[in-house]
C-alpha cells in the first residue's frame, strides 16, 4: 500500500490561519440520527423508483460499512476508489470512509477505461466499488480490461446482483457487525486528507485535488452562513456526487444542515420537476444547463427558495425567466474543486447584480483582479482572477510542483479565469485566459457577446470561440444551439441582432456553427477547447476540398 495521504506545506495565507469546526460531518450524522431518527436523510428517486433512509437507517449503515471497510483492511489515510451513480450507496460509502478516517476518491460515472484505471492507478487504492451497469454501459466489462494493469487492486466490490470472479456484493460491506471501540480508535484528525478528487483533466494529466474534513466544512460552515440555509431546507441534488458541486455542496450539504437529500441519478428535466415538488426540496445547487431545463417544463416546480446556479454564467433573459416561473431566488456563484466556492450573490441583491454578476467574495474570503504583472488593476478593468479562502486544497496527488505554481508569492491561487470587480465588489467571469480572442490586437468581450445572442429567439445556447486567421491572428465563431421546433438562425440574422442590439462590429461573429449540443464538463462548462478543434477541423477540411462535413462533438 502507498504511504497514506498528507496535506502539502500550505501556501494560502487564509488557509493557515484558519481554525475551522473541529467536529466530523458523521457527528452531525449521528446528532441527527439522536435527535431526528425517523427524519428522511437520504431520498433516492433513482433505478426507477424511490428507496428512503431516515437519519437512524443511515447511521446503521454507515457504522457497518465502516467495520466492512476495516474488515478488508482499508488503513487510516488510504484513499478508496468507487464510481458510482447518485445512489443511495453513495452516501453512505462516503461517509463511512470518513468514520474510518481513509480517503474518499469518487469516480465520475461517465469516466471509462483510460480515466478509471489512471485514477485508481494513480490514487494507490487497493478497494474498488462501482455499479454493475449504467445508463447502458457495463462496468464489469470494463473492470475485466482494466484490472490486468492494476496489480495494486486486491478488493472489488459492486452493487449489482452478477458477481464477476473475484467481485463481491457491496451488500457485505453494509452487512458486517460494528465494533464501536475500533471504529472509536479509527477516529480522524479535522487535519488530516478526507477527499481526493480528479479534475476533469481537459488537457494533460487529470490533477489529484486533496482536501481536508476542515477545508470541506469550512467551505460549508461559510456558505450555510452567506445563504442563511436551514435543517428544513431539503436539498436537491442532481449533479454528479462525484464531482464536487454534488458531493460537498449537495450530499455533505445535507448531512451538515442535519437535513434531507434529494437524489437523482439522470438528468431528465421532467422527472426533476415532479420529484422537487413531491418532495418539497427548498435548495439546489448545480450548473445554469440545470436551471435552464427547469424553467423550460410545462408545469416547473413551485417548492424551491433558492437556486444557486454555478459551471457558467446565467445569461440574464434566462435569470429573469427562472425568477418568474420557478419562484425562488437565482443566485450566481463560482468556484473551483481547489476552492470550493468563493463568490455567490445574496437574496438581497439587487436583481442586476444577482443575474449579471458571480457575486462578492463570501465573508471570509479575498479575491483581487490583477494584470500580467500582478497589480491590482481598477473597478471594470479585465484580468487574472485570484482568490483566498480558509477552505483551500491542501496539495495536487504526487505533485507539490503543480500546487506551487497554482499560487502568487503572497500566497493568492490564481484561477486561470479573467474577470472584473465593480465598484461595489461584485465579480464577474469574463473568460478563460486561454480563451481570449485577440482579432488583429482588438480583444473580443466575449461573456458580452455571448449574452445578446442567448437573447435571439431562435438561440437556445451559444458559445463564441476563436477561430484561426492568417492575417488577423484570429476570428470568432459561433457555435449554437437552435431552440426547439425553431428554424436554426443564420449568421446574417444572429450579426443583424447584435447590429440591432448597438454591438461593434469588430466583436460579431464571422462564422456560424449550428450543433445539436455544446460539450460540457461535469459540472456544466462548456469546453471550448473542444470547440476550437473543432472549428480547426472544419476549416481543414473545407481548404482540403472535402465534400461532406462532421460536426459530431461525442
Amino acid at each position: 500500500m502507498k504511504e497514506a495521504l498528507r496535506p502539502q506545506p500550505v501556501v494560502s495565507p487564509l488557509a493557515r490561519a484558519a481554525r475551522g469546526p473541529d467536529f466530523l460531518i458523521t457527528d452531525l450524522m449521528e446528532r441527527a440520527a439522536r435527535d431526528t431518527p425517523d427524519r428522511p436523510a437520504v431520498i433516492d428517486v433513482g433505478r426507477g423508483g424511490t428507496a428512503m433512509l431516515t437519519y437512524r437507517e443511515l447511521a446503521d449503515r454507515v457504522e457497518r460499512a465502516a467495520q466492512g471497510l476495516m474488515d478488508v483492511g482499508v488503513e487510516r489515510g488510504e484513499p478508496v476508489c468507487y464510481q458510482l451513480p447518485n445512489w443511495w450507496e453513495f452516501v453512505v460509502i462516503s461517509l463511512a470512509l470518513v468514520r474510518v478516517g481513509a480517503v474518499a476518491c469518487p469516480l465520475m460515472p461517465i469516466f471509462r477505461d483510460r480515466e478509471v484505471r489512471f485514477m485508481v492507478d494513480k490514487s494507490g487504492s487497493r478497494v474498488l466499488i462501482l455499479a454493475e451497469r449504467f445508463r447502458s454501459f457495463d462496468y464489469h466489462a470494463m473492470l475485466a480490461r482494466i484490472r490486468p494493469e492494476l496489480p495494486a487492486l486486491e478488493h472489488v466490490f459492486t452493487t449489482g446482483a452478477q458477481l464477476p470472479s473475484r467481485v463481491r456484493s457491496v451488500g457485505q460491506l453494509f452487512s458486517a457487525l460494528p465494533d464501536p471501540r475500533k471504529l472509536a480508535a479509527r477516529r480522524p484528525d479535522p487535519d488530516e486528507v478526507t477527499q481526493l478528487l480528479f479534475t476533469s483533466g481537459t488537457t494533460g494529466e487529470p490533477k489529484g485535488v486533496l482536501h481536508t474534513h476542515q477545508t470541506l466544512l469550512r467551505a460549508l460552515e461559510a456558505h450555510v452562513g452567506t445563504l442563511g440555509l436551514r435543517s428544513d431546507d431539503t436539498v436537491f441534488v442532481p449533479s454528479p456526487l462525484a464531482h464536487q458541486t454534488g458531493f460537498l455542496y449537495g450530499m455533505w450539504l445535507s448531512v451538515y444542515l442535519m437535513a434531507t437529500g434529494l437524489y437523482l441519478d439522470r438528468w431528465d428535466s421532467a422527472q426533476a420537476a415532479r420529484v422537487i415538488e413531491a418532495h418539497g426540496a427548498r435548495f439546489v445547487q448545480a450548473s445554469t444547463p440545470f436551471l435552464k431545463d427547469l424553467v423550460h417544463q410545462d408545469r416547473p416546480p413551485s417548492s424551491l427558495r433558492m437556486f444557486v446556479a454555478t459551471g457558467a454564467s446565467i445569461p440574464r433573459a434566462l435569470a429573469a425567466e427562472a425568477r418568474q416561473a420557478l419562484d425562488c431566488a437565482v443566485i450566481g456563484g463560482w468556484g473551483t474543486t481547489e476552492s470550493g466556492l468563493v463568490t455567490v450573490g445574496s437574496p438581497a441583491d439587487p436583481p442586476e447584480k444577482l443575474w449579471q454578476t458571480d457575486g462578492r467574495a463570501i465573508d471570509g474570503m479575498r479575491i483581487r483582479v490583477v494584470d500580467a504583472q500582478g497589480a491590482d488593476v481598477p473597478p471594470g478593468t479585465e484580468g487574472r482572477f485570484l482568490v483566498d479562502t480558509p477552505a483551500m486544497f491542501v496539495g495536487y496527488l504526487g505533485h507539490p510542483d503543480w500546487y506551487r505554481a497554482a499560487f502568487t508569492p503572497d500566497g493568492f491561487f490564481d484561477t486561470g479565469d479573467l474577470a472584473q470587480l465593480d465598484p461595489e465588489g461584485f465579480m464577474r467571469i469574463t473568460g478563460r485566459s486561454k480563451d481570449v480572442i485577440n482579432r488583429g490586437g482588438e480583444k473580443i468581450p466575449v461573456v458580452e457577446v455571448e449574452e445578446v445572442l442567448y437573447r435571439h429567439p431562435a438561440v437556445s445556447e451559444v458559445a463564441v470561440v476563436a477561430m484561426p486567421d492568417p492575417r488577423l491572428g484570429e476570428r470568432s465563431c459561433a457555435f449554437v444551439v437552435a431552440r426547439p421546433s425553431v428554424k436554426p438562425p443564420t449568421l446574417a440574422e444572429l450579426t443583424e441582432h447584435l447590429s440591432q442590439a448597438g454591438m461593434s462590429k469588430t466583436y460579431w461573429p464571422e462564422r456560424l456553427e449550428i450543433v445539436p449540443a455544446l460539450p460540457r464538463t461535469p459540472s456544466g462548462k462548456i469546453q471550448k477547447y473542444r470547440l476550437r478543434e473543432l472549428v480547426r477541423d472544419l476549416m481543414g477540411q473545407e481548404e482540403a476540398g472535402a465534400p461532406e462535413r462532421s460536426k459530431q462533438l461525442g
